[in-house]
């Protein structure tokens, strides 16, 4: 039970009024502001529960904070218990900017619940449990290793809807097959609405084409698709070679979530028994993954234990249909993007990936042939052991904003966002 009331801290929207009753004293000011000469829409603020209780004091189970801006303006903040303990430990809510603006919100303990409110981002893993219908949202789940990919001459339907998990927001989105390929891949969304607990349960309706929701955009073949992961090793003899985070040498996989809107979503992914060499112990990889309301692009924070010395983690960008890769590099951040005729639906679609410099080994480009992961971009990234390795995969279709109509438009809004991935607003108590 305990566990179930954890998770209900994610879905609930808390629509906070202000302080009331015994907790009417405890308000504090909370200032953040935007360093940049820019406007910064829907940007994520979170707030660890240790922070707020240095602030505010011990806040007592069954309690939260209300954030207020100005004329008692309520900010819809969101609740997640990241360590599955029953307690909330982050309080996250969203905010726009106006170029260097400095917005005051009041912030004080309460328990006050008044209602929910639009759901901007969502996570799902659903099994089919039956030949024509999915079952409910799961929590955990997993697959052994040697998961074998959907064989649609067989069969109609996937075992999982769209074949694995699948996270949006009210922007694009994205999802993982699970199974040995492990390769992410992208929905262009025309229309806010989560839509992803109806994509792909009637096999008569293809989502590889155009419909009033979107499509899936990408084809992936044996690329890393939309920022899956691979590891750059150096063997014996041999040039550094890239070994996929897929095939039966993966071992089980466990999907996990964590939140599941309205301000964000967040699930993990966990690969305990990774065999990417014959002769070295077991790599243990997880991923965390979150979108939030607004936004072009997922966030991925990677931890890997065991890793042989001198290894990179490598993430990529598929290039089946573009000419060409351009480096980014600003604002302490850097990484690649491509822009290009290469959606599905044969129209424009930029990608990009961005991490911190500080993490950033290099990019690069695979060969196609006598190599397991091909037609790639990629960019490789620090392994440390005590620290996650980080980056964003932004997706850009011309049909979701028109902004993304011409390459300068695009190339316009990734300069902004690795400014924006560099330089985090400033928040001050």
């Amino acid at each position: 039970m305990k566990f179930k009331i954890g998770f209900l801290f994610s879905l609930i929207v808390l629509l906070l009024s202000g302080p009331s009753g015994s907790f009417a004293q405890k308000m504090k000011q909370l200032s953040v502001s935007n360093p940049s000469g820019f406007s910064r829409s829907d940007e994520l603020i979170v707030l660890s529960r240790k922070m707020i209780e240095r602030r505010l004091g011990k806040i007592s189970p069954g309690s939260y904070i209300s954030v207020v801006k100005s004329a008692n303006r309520p900010v819809v903040v969101q609740f997640d218990d990241m360590n599955k303990d029953g307690e909330w430990d982050e309080a996250a809510f969203l905010y726009s900017f106006k170029p260097g603006e400095k917005a005051v919100f009041n912030v004080s303990v309460t328990n006050r619940l008044l209602g929910k409110a639009v759901v901007r981002a969502h996570v799902r893993q659903r099994r089919k449990n039956s030949e024509t219908t999915f079952g409910t949202a799961l929590e955990r789940d997993s697959v052994p290793a040697g998961q074998p990919n959907t064989d649609f001459s067989k069969q109609k339907l996937p075992p999982f809807l769209t074949e694995g998990p699948a996270w949006e927001n009210d922007k694009v989105g994205f999802r993982l097959y699970f199974d040995v390929r492990n390769t992410k891949d992208i929905w262009g969304k025309t229309t806010p609405k989560m839509m992803l607990d109806t994509v792909g349960a009637d096999p008569s309706e293809s989502y590889h084409h155009l419909a009033d929701w979107g499509m899936d955009i990408l084809a992936v073949g044996k690329s890393l698709g939309a920022g899956s992961l691979a590891m750059s090793v150096s063997l014996a003899g041999k040039k550094d070679t890239l070994i996929r985070l897929g095939g039966s040498n993966m071992g089980p996989a466990i999907y996990e979530k964590i939140a599941d809107g309205p301000v964000r979503a967040i699930f993990r992914m966990h690969y305990p028994e990774w065999r990417a060499l014959e002769n070295n112990s077991p790599i243990d990889l997880t991923e965390e993954i979150s979108i939030w309301g607004g936004q072009y692009f997922y966030e991925s924070k990677v931890s890997m234990h065991d890793a042989p010395a001198g290894a990179r983690l490598v993430t990529g960008i598929v290039n089946l249909n573009s000419k060409k890769s351009t480096p980014v590099a600003r604002g302490g951040v850097q990484g690649l993007f491509t822009y290009d005729l290469q959606s599905e639906n044969k129209d424009r679609l930029g990608m990009a990936i961005l991490t911190p410099a500080s993490l950033c080994e290099g990019t690069g480009t695979t060969p196609n042939e006598g190599t397991d992961v091909k037609n790639t971009y990629y960019v490789a990234m620090k392994i440390s052991p005590k620290e996650t390795s980080g980056f964003r995969f932004y997706s850009a279709w011309e049909k979701s904003d028109e902004r993304f109509s011409t390459e300068k438009g695009f190339q316009d809004y990734i300069n902004n966002e690795a400014v924006r991935y560099g330089q985090p607003v400033n928040i001050i108590w």
